[in-house]
């Protein structure tokens, strides 16, 4: 009896150079339009200002993060990790309904290569040009080409990188930066480290970065079911594919085996062999397509946006529709919308101040010249308003408890400061021990603004 057949799986292949042809079509106008929205916003963010500052700024340095109106310091990152929470989940939901559709039109894996396409199909020509130029022996006008290329994509991959580190630190004292070259080391490092990474993925590594370096591609097929929309290929109409000129005899399919479908794919591959994880459903075969097909005058969609469940049963367009609002969906959209629910109510009820009251430990309760008992505190009190604010401090829990210090204290905007107090009780007022006791903080100009810290009061035994 033979063995079994072994089947080797490679988890990496060098790169072959691959020369995708131009796409036009509706997918390839949708496309252009996500690559102009998403670099609109990218490139054009980090210059808008709010209250006199950059509107949106990650300042790692103060720990403070930006948001528009919203400051949040390090206590607040539940709601940075809420917000990733949401990305993921707006993710999950559109697999769930349209595949891979976020790798087709919106990734920045997508956006910068076709991007660099663009440059180089203006700079080196057309995809048979472009083979062409590769294949000539090295000369002067190849040498011209290349290197303007290059230069061109080296100018997009620096203006990215710098913008990327505006998110960070302050794109205008970055931009008076620029003539001199006087960034910081950090400044330095990520602007060439992300440089050299939009110039090195966009430019060079292009779908292997698909294929073998992005994880999403080998597990978001855990996120497909039967009715998620995929690039398919309807073989019943396509089988036996054979030249215009034999199908005219009436033996073959619909597919002429123009081979368009491959030559336009951004990773190489040939959709009519069925649905492989290379594919990053920018439906740019589906243009390539439904071009031919109107040449040779044959109806649209032999490759189109379709699911399993539809090609199998035959659906119509209406019927796929109606199955995307399926169950599963269902769910997911609940769920996304109870944790953008929750996130929006606990921002709009969060309150620009926090106080934390930290007892000195080093001087334990004592008693004081008049017979009193006192304690020390630190009150760190954070200011997250872009106003300054005038709080008055209250204290309660036990009858006498009284401030020895200033009831006000003033916090200049988005700053912390830390306050000391001292507060007594009269003698006999509280038990021996430990005593409960709550700190208040209100704003003067805002009552709205107010916090309540529990701590406690020595009293010596």
């Amino acid at each position: 009896m033979s063995s079994p057949e072994t089947q080797v799986v490679h988890m990496y292949a060098a790169r072959e150079e691959i020369y995708p042809r131009e796409a036009s079509g509706r997918y390839a106008r949708l496309r252009w339009l996500f690559v102009w929205l998403t670099q609109l916003a990218f490139y054009c963010t980090p210059w808008l200002q709010w209250n006199g500052r950059q509107a949106l700024l990650f300042d790692l340095g103060a720990r403070k993060f930006y948001i528009f109106g919203l400051v949040l310091w390090p206590q607040d990152f539940i709601y940075l990790a809420a917000l990733l929470i949401i990305c993921a989940y707006l993710l999950f939901l559109a697999t769930a309904v349209a595949g891979r559709v976020w790798c087709g039109f919106a990734c920045p894996q997508t956006v910068y290569t076709e991007i660099f396409l663009w440059i180089e199909r203006k700079i080196e020509g057309k995809r048979s040009a472009r083979i062409a130029l590769d294949r000539q022996p090295p000369s002067a006008s190849k040498f011209a080409k290349k290197s303007a290329k290059h230069l061109a994509w080296g100018a997009v991959a620096l203006w990215t990188g710098f913008t990327f580190v505006g998110y960070f630190t302050p794109i205008k004292h970055l931009a008076g930066e620029v003539l001199t070259l006087s960034f910081g080391p950090w400044e330095w490092f990520w602007v060439v480290f992300y440089s050299f990474a939009t110039y090195g993925n966009a430019g060079w590594m292009r779908e292997q970065v698909c294929k073998y370096m992005c994880p999403y591609a080998r597990f978001q097929s855990s996120m497909f079911d039967r009715d998620t929309l995929i690039i398919t290929y309807a073989g019943e109409r396509g089988e036996p594919r054979m030249p215009l000129s034999k199908k005219a005899a009436g033996k073959g399919g619909d597919c002429i085996d123009c081979s368009m479908c491959v030559q336009v794919c951004p990773t190489g591959i040939d959709i009519r062999n069925g649905l492989q994880y290379e594919c990053i459903g920018c439906a740019a075969c589906v243009d390539a397509c439904n071009g031919v097909m109107d040449k040779v005058g044959l109806p649209r969609g032999l490759i189109r946006y379709s699911t399993e469940r539809a090609m199998t049963m035959h659906y119509t367009p209406t019927q796929i529709r109606r199955r995307t609002l399926r169950p599963r969906v269902q769910i997911y959209a609940a769920i996304l919308a109870l944790i953008v629910a929750a996130v929006g109510t606990a921002l709009y009820l969060r309150v620009p101040l926090k106080l934390d009251v930290i007892r000195d430990r080093g001087a334990m309760g004592r008693e004081v010249e008049d017979g009193m008992i006192e304690n020390v505190y630190r009150l760190q009190i954070m200011n997250t308003s872009e106003q300054a604010q005038t709080y008055r401090i209250r204290v309660s829990g036990i009858p006498t408890l009284a401030q020895v210090t200033p009831e006000l204290v003033r916090v200049e905007a988005t700053d912390t400061k830390a306050h000391p107090i001292r507060l007594r009780t009269a003698h006999g007022a509280a038990h021996p021990g430990s005593n409960k006791i709550a700190v208040e903080l209100t704003s003067v100009d805002d009552p709205s603004l107010h916090v309540k810290e529990d701590a406690v009061f020595i009293v010596p035994r």
